[in-house]
Order: C-alpha cells, then structure tokens, then sequence
C-alpha cells in the first residue's frame, strides 16, 4: 500500500502540496530492489503481492505516470515535473514492466516509445541527481565517501533518473517482440543504439551501463561496448603481429594475438602455453624481430563452427557483435566452455544483477609476468635507476616494461607508423622514452586502460609537502610533452586538465610548473600558470623565487599581472 501512496504522493507534491516525500521514496524504492531481487523467491513473491495490491486501481496509474515523463522530454520547460515526481514515477513504471498483467498495458499506453523519448531527451540534456537530493533521510555524518578511502563503486551515482528509465524500459522490450519495435523507423532506431552505445562507453555507472547493454542485446547487439573496443576491432584482420593460430576442422586456420587472448578469453589458449617464461637477452640490443614468438597452433573442438568463433572473437577484441538468435544459441554455448560468465548472461537474457560491476575492456593484466611471455618490444625510461626488482624476463640494467605492440598499434598513430616505416627503430627491441618511471608507467596505464592513473588526494595530498605536491605533478607536464608529440590528443587534454585543477587549488605550485612547462614547449600551460602567478607578482618580484625563472617567462607573468590589474580596475604603475 505504501508503493500505491508513493504515486498519490508524488501527484499531490507536483500539485503544491508539501507531502510526505521522506516517506514516499523509500517505499517505491523499496519495492523496487524486492522485484529485482537475485533472489528468485523475494522476487516472485513481491511480484507476486504487489499485483494483487494493484488489482483495484492499478491500471489507473499507469497514464499518470506516463504523462510525468512525456512532460518532461517534450521540450517545454513549464509544466517539466519536479526531480522527486520524476523518481517516484519510473520507479513505479520499473516495477510495473515488471509484472506481465501490466505489460500490456503499459506498451498499449506508449509505454516504450515514451521511455525511449524520455532516455534520449535525458542524453541530450542530463539530469545527475543522487538518492540524497529527493531522500534527506538517508544524510548522516557517515554517509558520504571517507575522503582517503577508497568506497566500492556506486551503481546508481548521479544518473537515477537514467538508470530507472533503462530498467523499465528494459522489461518492456523484453516482453514485446523485438521485431516491432522503431517498426519502419530505422532512423530513430540507430540514433537511439547510438545513445545507449554511448552509455556504456562513457557513463561513470556500472547501472546504466549494464542496463543499456541489456537493451542493445534485445535490439541484435550483444557485448559490451567500450572505446578500446572500437580501437581494437581493426586488429581482427592484422596478421603482421598474430603469434597464435586456431585451427578449426575443414576450415582455414585463424590467426589471432595471444596476448589479447591472455587477457580477454584465456581459456583459448593451451595451459602450458601460460606457464612458458620468454627470455629476453641481457645486453638488450637484439632486433624485435628475433625475439618474435613462433606461431602456436591451438587445434579447437569438432564441435566449434566457423561462424560462431568469429563472432566470439569479434567479441574478445571488439567488446560487441551483432547476431540472430540461431547463433546466439551456438554462442551460448561456446561462451560458457570459454567461462565468459559476463557474456553468457546476456546471451541468457537474464536480467543484470544489482550491483554487479560493468564488465572492463582492461588490458593492464597482460603487464603482469604472465603477459610478458607475448611482449614483442620494451620501453625504458630516459632517467636512470634501479633495474626492475620483479622482473624474471631479463637482466636488463634500468628500468623498463615488457609491452606489446598489438596493444600500442590501435592507441598511437606516432607508434603505428614508427613500426611500419621500415627505419632501424622499427626493428629495435627496445624503446627510450623521454620521461621519467614515474611517467612512463602513467602512459603505459593510459595505453593498456584507457584511464590516467590521478595523483593521490583527499587528505593525503593536503598532507603532502610542496616539494612532494611538485613529484605528484611534474610527470603529468611530462606526458603534456610526449602526448603532443606523439599525437596523442586525447592523453593530452586529460593531463592538461588535470593540472589546471591542481594549480588552481595550489596556485604556489605554478612558480615552478611554468618553468617546466617553458623547457618542454607546452605555452598554453606556462599562460595558465602565469595566469595564476598574477595576482601574486608584485609579492613574487622582489622575493628569491623568481630568481630560477628565465627573463622571457618573468615578462610573461608581468604582462599576466597588468591585465589581472586592467579587469579589477586596479590603478597599479608595474615596473
């Protein structure tokens, strides 16, 4: 009765009267987790229970809850619903697709068309909105993040709106025929695959993300997009640095990258071929191309056909394919001798399970020892130190990472075509990078996650001494440098931003940052730092620490200081 109060409340709220939301939320919400419980039997129970609740009236409701949502993705800003009449009515809209009498009828009322519309008005103007902002009750002391202890990744986050949306809307495709839906509309049917395509790419949330993958699978696509998956998918017809072969029986042999399998589906290669330990040579001068593996031959059941590898193996380089449900049947099967329980699941059709994490196209495992049995090429630092403790490949004398150029090849065009100018370098098996440890291991990070790993934070960086701030900082002016060298765009506006955030907090840090950032050519962050040395000029000229900046950059800051002055009509004579 609670859930069925919720609604009336939700109405009454939008109304202008000032109801009971703390009472509201919790009750809808509530139903929701029983409903979507992996317990089979709290799940069929409260299905159960609440269609008996809503026998009376429930169909009434149905509309009501519909008109929420049509109101608010319809463009017009008078009349959009309040954030709390938005929760309550698709979380009630989640629980019912839930329940097969009321499927019907909500897909007789518009039901998909109108949550389809509502997600993709959400993905042209998101609304972020946590439980705290529409349920006080759930505020405390305690609630929030420790700030230097790391919290197990929210489902939900900001993005409840979207998440509840996806859910109902989720139950609804589910129990029509995929067939009829954006019937005749194939426009409004690919824009609507490319926003929950880009949800899985680029939402912070696990349940967002696994929710609109559930949608894509009843749509024909199946897998979990990612951005690395659109880089890798090219790799599949790249037999130049393929070192395993899967022979299959009457067909031509499949020549794929056995490092890509270590990570994504190891079950595919020969155990023995895990334990095997490569040897690099101690002098570390050898050609690349000698330290080659030999080709492995993997001989695959009788049973394996030649459609269903290929898109499994579509699957483990790209994240996603598309198939028809006689394949899906093959697929099932080939996907759990291959233990990919994520890809089983939705192969099933089995809901995704609260909580769960989305799975991550992440290569940073094949860096382990176990991945350096597939390493075909070596980066060294450009700073001198200690020889790498754990590594039991070689003997090499400075520090260094066993990496492979399959997984650089898709991630930098300056690489790409360094291995493929046919110059000495191309063939060496070594690759000095010109930055420090400290950075290399950043960009090796970037290359085989797609994340830049972030300096510490939270009290522990407040903790920190100038000088320790300054080691935290000075490898991200670094990578600044070889990322506009190396065409790397995107690694080049992270490490950007990511500096301006800091120095905008600790404006005392860009004294020396603006001379580093002069020495590697990076201007557009020696004018944000003098932008942020500007107020402090008159203080800085006269004191010892503009002695270490060269005359070019003092002039700099100076300049910087008399339009600071100009903007807040300081009258202030600079010499």
């Amino acid at each position: 009765m609670a859930f069925v109060d919720s609604i009336l409340t939700s109405r009454q709220i939008s109304q202008g009267n000032a109801c009971h939301s703390s009472e509201s939320e919790p009750a809808s919400r509530a139903v929701l987790m029983m409903i979507y419980s992996p317990s089979k039997y709290i799940s069929s129970k409260a299905r159960f229970i609440l269609s008996e609740v809503l026998a009376l009236k429930g169909k009434d409701y149905v509309g009501y809850l519909l008109d929420s949502l049509k109101a608010a993705s319809s463009g017009n800003k008078f009349g959009i619903p309040s954030n709390f009449r938005l929760v309550i009515s698709l979380t009630s809209l989640a629980c019912y697709s839930a329940l097969p009498n009321y499927q019907k009828h909500v897909i007789q009322h518009g039901g998909i068309n109108i949550l389809s519309s509502f997600i993709s008005w959400w993905f042209d103007n998101p609304v972020h909105l946590n439980r705290s902002s529409v349920a006080p009750h759930v505020q405390s002391h305690f609630s929030g993040r420790t700030c230097c202890w790391p919290s197990s990744e929210d489902w939900e986050g900001e993005d409840m709106l979207l998440l509840f949306g996806l859910v109902a809307l989720a139950e609804l495709i589910n129990a029509e025929d995929r067939c009829g839906i954006f019937q005749n509309q194939m426009e409004l049917r690919a824009a609507f695959i490319r926003d929950l395509q880009e949800i899985c790419i680029n939402n912070s949330y696990s349940g967002p993300r696994w929710y609109a993958a559930y949608i894509l699978r009843h749509l024909g696509l199946f897998g979990f997009p990612s951005k690395f998956g659109r880089e890798f998918r090219e790799l599949l017809t790249d037999n130049e640095h393929s070192d395993v072969e899967l022979i299959i029986k009457n067909q031509e042999p499949v020549r794929v990258h056995g490092v890509i399998l270590l990570v994504r589906c190891p079950s595919l290669l020969p155990p023995e071929e895990l334990l095997k330990e490569k040897a690099f040579d101690s002098s570390y001068k050898q050609d690349s191309d000698s330290c080659n593996r030999l080709i492995t031959k993997v001989r695959l059941s009788a049973h394996v056909d030649c459609q269903s590898l290929t898109k499994l193996l579509e699957y483990i380089y790209s994240g996603s394919f598309e198939a028809g449900e006689d394949l899906v049947k093959k697929l099932k099967i080939l996907a759990k001798h291959c233990n990919l329980q994520s890809l089983v699941q939705l192969l099933c059709g089995s809901n995704p399970k609260w909580g769960t994490p989305f799975p991550s196209f992440d290569f940073t495992s094949a860096l382990e020892p176990a991945g350096r049995n597939f390493s075909d090429i070596i980066f060294e630092a450009e700073t001198s130190g200690p020889s790498n403790q754990d590594c039991s490949s070689c003997s090499i004398s400075v520090l260094h990472l066993h990496v492979h150029k399959v997984i650089l090849w898709p991630s930098c065009e300056y690489l790409r075509a360094l291995f493929q100018s046919g110059m000495q370098e191309s063939h060496s098996l070594t690759i000095k990078v010109p930055v420090c440890w400290d950075s290399l291991v950043k960009l090796v990070s970037w290359f085989y996650s797609g994340e830049l790993p972030r300096p510490i934070s939270g009290c522990l960086w407040d903790n920190l001494s100038k000088e320790e701030k300054l080691r935290e900082l000075e490898p991200y002016v670094e990578l600044c440098s070889l990322a506009q060298f190396w065409l790397l765009e995107d690694l080049h506006e992270k490490c950007f931003r990511l500096i301006v955030s800091i120095l905008d907090s600790c404006q005392y840090l860009s004294i020396t940052i603006i001379q580093m950032a002069a020495n590697l050519n990076q201007w557009k962050l020696v004018e944000v730092a003098a932008e942020y040395l500007a107020p402090m000029y008159h203080h800085l000229r006269n004191s010892s620490e503009f002695d270490a900046l060269d005359e070019h950059l003092i002039e700099i800051i100076r300049a910087a200081s008399v339009q600071f002055s100009q903007r807040n009509g300081h009258l202030v004579t600079l010499t």
